[in-house]
């Protein structure tokens, strides 16, 4: 699919700009050694992969949705126990498989490649470079089989899913009050990049197979057949947010998002679990760079990472569902951005609650500033270079790389000016011009755009 939407090579070419994007910030390690050692980002690579894990596999909490509404035709194949000798788990175990090569080709192998050809000029082993191969696949494969895992419950039932939530919520308080809990622990795949031994290799693949053969065992695609109706909720919605223009399609949006299957947990799984990934690993950054205020920095990422909602608003909703009203591109997107303002306020509250509990309140306002400017500039570029098919768009190579240069510049400089005042966050309101330069050009080249066919 994605090959056929901006061609063979733009899709080729993915894995090569991920390759070379890890080779130059490789390079780059011994700049920053005295303030940010190797173990740390070490530690926030495994992170991120195990990120990625956790945003792929949340199958069961979209499964209905991927069946019905978007990828009609692709539905075929998760139903093919229905009219086909096989089962369902069988299905699902291939399924799972597709997932762990396709993403490693795609991100590990070529971020684990770049890191190999760097070593040399690092004066780091290279055999490390083969190491980080196997560590960060299984900080991916440890994220991905435990949100299916977690997804599955929940496709089961929302009552088991949040037993299990909460059983596994309160053991993790308990060790760590009982200071049982270290990273090596939480993340073994870094403890066996640190240290390639057999405990903790063994005990990767133990929290990576169980959770994997517990939901595949007990996958299901069979939804319960359940008729739902509703009342008219589009037009009283729509007349209480006549003030904002676009009344009807934000109504829309808003319903689609209640109605649709696991309205709650893509917040849970797209949102707030990476969150709490990042302010993780930000308190443990606090030890190696003096003077780095965490909600400045917390900030920045939230401003980007809020930027998914735009994703939650466009994931299952084509204009080719509007192709036969007088419907005009621009008016679906000037939708989706009141939207997204209007979810916005969840990582808003996010912020502020954060500013509460770690005593951060004296820096609020200037990480509140960036928060905004981020999250404004972040969407609006991500409406400029994918329009409304930033899921499948940012796959392209080209678009790709683009969407990191115009990006990472701006939330590096904040990053580091906070450093040295966190009142220099306030600047990251310039932002906010070029946002609305990108928005203005974006409604005009996506008017004349149409997606291709797959």
């Amino acid at each position: 699919m994605h090959s056929t939407i901006f061609g063979s090579v733009g899709f080729a070419l993915f894995p090569v700009v991920v390759a070379i994007l890890a080779l130059l910030g490789s390079l780059t390690l011994p700049v920053f050694a005295d303030v940010l050692p190797y173990d740390a980002v070490a530690l926030l690579a495994h992170a991120l992969f195990l990120l990625m894990g956790v945003m792929v596999g949340s199958f069961g909490l979209m499964g209905r949705e991927f069946m019905n509404r978007r990828f009609g035709q692709a539905s075929l194949i998760a139903y093919a126990s229905r009219s086909l000798p096989i089962s369902e788990q069988r299905i699902f175990a291939t399924f799972l498989v597709k997932d762990t090569v396709y993403y490693i080709l795609l991100y590990v192998l070529p971020f684990a490649a770049g890191f190999a050809a760097a070593t040399p000029f690092i004066g780091i082993d290279p055999v490390q470079g083969l190491v980080a191969l196997v560590s960060l696949a299984l900080a991916f494969l440890l994220g991905l089989s435990a949100v299916c895992f977690l997804s599955t419950l929940y496709a089961h039932s929302v009552a088991l899913f949040a037993g299990t939530v909460a059983v596994l919520a309160v053991a993790a308080l308990a060790a760590f009050r009982l200071g049982a809990i270290t990273v090596s622990t939480i993340l073994p795949p870094y403890a066996f990049f640190l240290n390639p031994a057999l405990e903790p290799l063994a005990l990767s693949l133990a929290l990576i197979l169980v959770p994997a053969i517990i939901s595949v065992i007990f996958v299901t695609v069979e939804y319960p057949d359940r008729t739902k109706r509703f009342e008219n909720h589009l037009d009283p919605l729509s007349g209480r947010l006549h003030a904002l223009g676009s009344a009807h399609f934000i109504a829309k949006d808003a319903l689609d998002l209640l109605r649709s299957e696991g309205g709650a947990g893509k917040v849970i799984f797209s949102f707030l679990i990476p969150l709490g990934l990042v302010w993780i690993c930000l308190r443990i950054m606090i030890r190696f760079i003096p003077g780095i205020d965490p909600l400045v920095v917390f900030a920045v990422l939230l401003g980007v990472l809020s930027a998914t909602i735009y994703n939650w608003l466009t994931e299952f909703d084509s204009f080719t569902s509007y192709a036969f009203l007088p419907v005009e591109v621009r008016e679906v997107i000037d939708a989706k951005l009141k939207s997204y303002a209007l979810l916005n306020l969840l990582p808003a509250v996010v912020l502020v609650l954060a500013a509460a509990t770690s005593g951060g309140a004296g820096s609020l306002i200037p990480a509140f500033a960036a928060f905004v400017s981020v999250s404004v500039y972040t969407l609006a570029v991500t409406v400029y270079l994918t329009g409304l098919h930033p899921n499948v768009m940012l796959y392209s190579a080209w678009i790709f790389l683009r969407y990191l240069l115009a990006i990472s510049p701006a939330l590096l400089l904040l990053i580091f000016a906070s450093v040295f005042d966190p009142r220099y966050a306030l600047l990251s309101l310039l932002l906010i011009l070029p946002a609305a330069f990108l928005i203005i050009r974006a409604r005009v080249k996506w008017q004349a755009w149409e997606m291709p066919r797959y």
